[in-house]
């Protein structure tokens, strides 16, 4: 037979238990992944890193850039952009560029990462878009991730472990 006594205490349990779950919620770290991949192979780490971010407890927005917007990227607590080199070792222009140039310097003190994937040449294009990002003031967490063409499983598990990191 439930009473009146027992009804309230549930009550009161329930009540610390939201609570509890609004704390937790409001800990765990936004981490936007936003990328940009014409083969899927920077796809693939952004999968990654992802998940190495959920897997430590960060509340994962994982897009592609064309589904991303302003507000995607500024209201995270971290970033992961993902490209790959294209055409002369430069950032894919059509979509990236020009998200990447729209937030400017509202990246300004933002902290992230920047990871991809080329098929020849020296990682120029990954220097180029550490020089842009740095003159828009953004905090960078670690080195850029950067695979030769396809990510290995070792690449994949590097990943990984940067969304962990991320998510600190």
């Amino acid at each position: 037979m439930i009473t009146g006594y027992m009804i309230v205490k549930l009550g009161i349990i329930n009540s610390l238990l939201s609570r509890r779950q609004i704390r937790l919620e409001r800990s765990m770290k936004k981490i936007a992944v936003i990328y940009w991949s014409g083969t899927g192979n920077t796809e693939e780490l952004a999968n990654s890193i992802a998940e190495g971010a959920k897997e430590a407890g960060a509340d994962v927005n994982l897009l592609a850039v064309d589904s991303a917007s302003e507000e995607d990227a500024l209201s995270a607590d971290v970033i992961a952009f993902g490209c790959p080199a294209t055409g002369n070792e430069e950032v894919e222009e059509s979509e990236m560029l020009p998200y990447i140039e729209s937030l400017g310097d509202k990246l300004s003190d933002k902290p992230m990462v920047l990871f991809g994937s080329h098929d020849w040449g020296d990682g120029e294009w990954m220097e180029n878009w550490q020089d842009q990002m740095e003159e828009y003031g953004v905090q960078f967490l670690a080195d850029p991730l950067i695979v030769n063409l396809e990510p290995e499983a070792s690449d994949l598990e590097e990943a990984r472990a940067l969304g962990q990191k991320l998510a600190e």
